[in-house]
C-alpha cells in the first residue's frame, strides 16, 4: 500500500504473507482447519440478504445465527460475516495461492456488483430493512442496531479482497461504495457526524485512512478524519484514561483507525492516542491471557477480584483487534514488549480460541474455575467472533518477521520460512517451541551479505544466549530486547537463540492473591476433566441465547499459601508442558498450556488462600 508524502511511513516493514511458509505445528493445523471451514462455507447462503435488498432473486436459504433475518432482525448484524469472510479468503488466498480461494472472491465480488447495479446505489447491504436502516441513522434518529460496524466488515473485506487477491471487480465495488459514503454523510455537520459515531462504527476510519492511501483521493482522507470519533481520540491523545465502563470492542478498532489516520496525515495527536490506549489496556488492563473486560465491557481494575472469574470475560474480537493494533504500533516502534505482548495473546488469546477437532472459535473465554470453551456452529451462529475466528487462523505468518533496510527482526519462534528478496536471503526457522525454550535458525544466501539478525529476548526469559555455528555470538541479560547479531553471513550459517523458561505467577495489583500460573508466554491451565457436564443451560450475551453451557455445581481444587511458593511447588509432569501441582487437600491437580485446552473444564486463575494457622 503506498504512503502518502504528508504521512508519516513506519520505520519497519512487514514481509509479504506470501513470502513467508508455516511448518509443520500448532498454527499450521489451526490454519489448515479454518481453510477448510471457508471452503464449506456457500457464498450464496451469505448472500442472501443482500440480493433481497436489491431487489434481486436469492440463490440459496439464508444462514442462522447473527445472520438470520427472523431470529436477529432488531440487532441489525446480517451481512458482516461476508465482509469478514472476504477477508478471510484474501488471507487464505495470499498465504497458500490456492485459487479456490481467490474463486471465491471474484464471485462474491460479482454479485456484489449486481447487487449495486440492481439497486442503482453504491450501498451494499443485508439489514433487515434495507437501506432505510442507514437513511435512519444518517438523519439522526435513534435506531436498534449498528450499521456502519456492520458495513465496516464488507468494506475491509472488499479492501482485502483488492489489496491481498488483486481483485479488480472488488476495487470497483469498494469505489463505488465509498463514493456513496462521501454523498451520504455530506450534509452531516460536524456535530451530526460526531454524534452518530456514538454507535458502534467498527474501523471505519481505518478503511478510509487505507482507501486515501491506495487512491490519493483527498475526500477519503477526509473521511477517515471524519469517521475517528473526538469523544475517544481527545482523552486519549492527552493521556488520559477514561475506558472503564465502556464497551471494549466499540473502541479498540476505533484506535486501530487512529494509528492508520497518522500513518497518512502525520498528525501526531493520533498517535499519541493510540500508544496510550495500548499502554493502559495491554499494560494495566489485561489478564495473564491477554484478553481484557467482562461481558464485552472495560472495568476498574480496582475492580479486578470481581470480575476475574467471569464466564464472560476476554472476548476474542477483542484480542484480534489487539493484535492488529500492536502490530501497527510495533512497526513505527519497534520496541520488544510490543512482540511480547502480541505472542502472550497469540497463544492464550488466538490460537486457544479454536477447537483444534473442528476449527470453530470461541466468543468468550471466561476465566471461572471449571468453565468450558464454547465454540461457534458451523452453520447456525456467525457472532462477531465467528467472523474474526475466520480471519485469525489463516494470517499467522504477518507477523513472525520484519524488516527495515538493513536488519531482519525475528519476533515470534514458530516453524517457518521467510524470504528475503532484496537481500536475496531465505531463513528457515526450525523450533518445537513452545514445549522447549529457543529456537533455531538457517540462512540461504545468493551470495554473502552483511544485516543485523535482531533476536527478539523475550520478558519471560532472564537471559538469552545467541549461538553462531556452535560458537558464542551474543548474550543478553535484558529481557524485552532485542539480541542484534551484525555479520556478514554466509550461505549455510545456522544461528541458536538459548532461553530459559521457568513457572512463573501473574496477578494484578488490587489481588495478589488471585493469580494465573506461566511458564514461559504460556499460560497454564487446570485441565479439570468433564465431570458433571451434560446439555447444559442457555449462554446469554446481551440478552440473547448464543448456545449452551453447563453451569452445574464444581467446585475447583483448593489452593493455599504464599502465591510465589505455591509456584515454586510445580513439578513437571511426564509430557512436555505438562506440570502437577497439588492441591491444600492433598489432590493432584494436571497443569497443561491453555491453548491445548478444547472439551474439558479448565481454571487459569486461583484464589489462593492465606497459610493455615
Amino acid at each position: 500500500m503506498s504512503k502518502q508524502a504528508d504521512g508519516a511511513a513506519p520505520k519497519l516493514q512487514a514481509f509479504d504473507m506470501s513470502a513467508v511458509d508455516l511448518a509443520e505445528g500448532p498454527f499450521l493445523h489451526a490454519q489448515r482447519m479454518t481453510e477448510a471451514y471457508l471452503l464449506k462455507l456457500q457464498p450464496d447462503r451469505m448472500l442472501h440478504n443482500f440480493r433481497v435488498n436489491a431487489g434481486l432473486k436469492p440463490k440459496a436459504p439464508v444462514y442462522g445465527g447473527w445472520e438470520s433475518v427472523d431470529t436477529w432482525a432488531d440487532i441489525n448484524c446480517h451481512g458482516h460475516t461476508l465482509g469478514h469472510y472476504l477477508s478471510a479468503c484474501a488471507l487464505a488466498y495470499r498465504s497458500t495461492n490456492d485459487k479456490r480461494f481467490k474463486q471465491r472472491i471474484e464471485y462474491i465480488a460479482d454479485e456484489l456488483a449486481a447487487c449495486q447495479k440492481a439497486s442503482s446505489s453504491g450501498l451494499v447491504c443485508a439489514f433487515p430493512k434495507g437501506p432505510a436502516l442507514v437513511e435512519a441513522h444518517l438523519r439522526g434518529e435513534k435506531i436498534t442496531g449498528v450499521p456502519w460496524y456492520t458495513l465496516h466488515k464488507i468494506f475491509a473485506g472488499l479492501r482485502d479482497a483488492t489489496l491481498m487477491a488483486h481483485s479488480d471487480t472488488s476495487r470497483a465495488v469498494l469505489l463505488k461504495f465509498a463514493d456513496w459514503t462521501v454523498d451520504a454523510t455530506r450534509p452531516l455537520s460536524d456535530a451530526q457526524f460526531e454524534t452518530m459515531l456514538d454507535t458502534e462504527h467498527g474501523g471505519m476510519n481505518e478503511v478510509f485512512a487505507d482507501l486515501y492511501s491506495l487512491t490519493g483521493n483527498a475526500d477519503y482522507r477526509r473521511m477517515a478524519q471524519r469517521f475517528s470519533h473526538k469523544a475517544l481520540l481527545e482523552p486519549l491523545a492527552k493521556g488520559r484514561d477514561h475506558l472503564d465502563g465502556l464497551h471494549a470492542n466499540t473502541q479498540v478498532p476505533k484506535v486501530v483507525g487512529f494509528q492508520r489516520v497518522y500513518e497518512v496525515t502525520g498528525d501526531a495527536r493520533y498517535n499519541d492516542a493510540a500508544e496510550f490506549f495500548w499502554r493502559t489496556v495491554a499494560l494495566t488492563r489485561s489478564f495473564a491471557t491477554g484478553g481484557h473486560g467482562d461481558n464485552e465491557h472495560f472495568f476498574p481494575m480496582a475492580d479486578f477480584a470481581r470480575h476475574v472469574f467471569s464466564p464472560k470475560a476476554s472476548e476474542t474480537c477483542c484480542q484480534h483487534n489487539m493484535l492488529k493494533l500492536t502490530r501497527a504500533l510495533f512497526m513505527h516502534d519497534p520496541q520488544a514488549w510490543y512482540a511480547d505482548y502480541y505472542e502472550r495473546t497469540l497463544y492464550n488469546g488466538i490460537l486457544a480460541s479454536q477447537d483444534p477437532d473442528s476449527g470453530m472459535a470461541t466468543y468468550f473465554q471466561g476465566a471461572r474455575p471449571g468453565y468450558m470453551k464454547l465454540y461457534h456452529t458451523p452453520e447456525d451462529s456467525f457472532w462477531c467472533c465467528t467472523g474474526t475466528g475466520m480471519e485469525n487462523h489463516v494470517k499467522y505468518r504477518d507477523s513472525i518477521y520484519f524488516h527495515d533496510v538493513s536488519s531482519l527482526y525475528v519476533n515470534l519462534f514458530i516453524p517457518s520460512t521467510v524470504r528475503w528478496q532484496e537481500q536475496g536471503v531465505v531463513l528457515t526457522q526450525t523450533t518445537n517451541f513452545p514445549e522447549s525454550a529457543g529456537t533455531r535458525l538457517k540462512l540461504q544466501l545468493d551470495q554473502p551479505a552483511e544485516f543485523t539478525l535482531k533476536l527478539r529476548h523475550p520478558r519471560w526469559s532472564k537471559a538469552a544466549v545467541v549461538l553462531v555455528n556452535g560458537k558464542d555470538a551474543a548474550r543478553s541479560s535484558t529481557p524485552s530486547s532485542y539480541v542484534d547479531v551484525s555479520r556478514q553471513w554466509r550461505s549455510g550459517d545456522e544461528i541458536e537463540l538459548q532461553l530459559i523458561m521457568e513457572v512463573a505467577t501473574d496477578s494484578a495489583p488490587s489481588a495478589p492473591d488471585i493469580v494465573a500460573f506461566t511458564y514461559g508466554p504460556l499460560v497454564l491451565a487446570a485441565a479439570l476433566g468433564r465431570e458433571g457436564l451434560g446439555e447444559g443451560s442457555d449462554i446469554i450475551v446481551n440478552e440473547r441465547r448464543i448456545g449452551k453451557y453447563n453451569d452445574s455445581p464444581f467446585t475447583p481444587p483448593q489452593l493455599r499459601g504464599d502465591p510465589d511458593t505455591v509456584a515454586r511447588s510445580i513439578r513437571r509432569g511426564d509430557t512436555a508442558n505438562e506440570f502437577l501441582l497439588v492441591s491444600a487437600d492433598q489432590k493432584t491437580v494436571r497443569l497443561i498450556p491453555y491453548y491445548r485446552i478444547a472439551h474439558e473444564r479448565y481454571a487459569t486463575y486461583w484464589q489462593i488462600e492465606p497459610p493455615a494457622g
